[in-house]
């Protein structure tokens, strides 16, 4: 059986699905979190988590125990509209 890769794009959705929808509390959700809930490295998570935050599609909030990331409006349209393409794409059996 073929390992399944994910893509870019997938891993972005399962990081603001995952700050929308499974954020352990208000303030948002940890970064040791997100590597066990979006299953991606450290470091990977790292740069992701900078781009998205520079793009307005995270906030983050920091305390004296650590950075925690939520979703933001923006981050909430844009997963919307993934959604939407994604499917779309699904339909014409493309995987994005």
């Amino acid at each position: 059986m073929a390992a399944v890769y994910r893509t870019h794009m997938s891993i972005i959705g399962d990081i603001l699905s995952t700050t929308r929808d499974e954020a352990p509390d208000e303030a948002g959700a940890s970064v040791t979190y997100l590597i066990r809930k979006a299953n991606v490295s450290y470091g990977r998570l790292a740069k992701i988590l900078e781009t998205l935050v520079q793009q307005g599609l995270l906030e983050q909030t920091t305390s004296e125990r650590a950075c925690k990331y939520r979703i933001s409006s923006r981050g909430r349209e844009f997963l919307q509209a993934y959604r939407g393409f994604r499917e779309f794409a699904d339909s014409f059996g493309l995987r994005i």
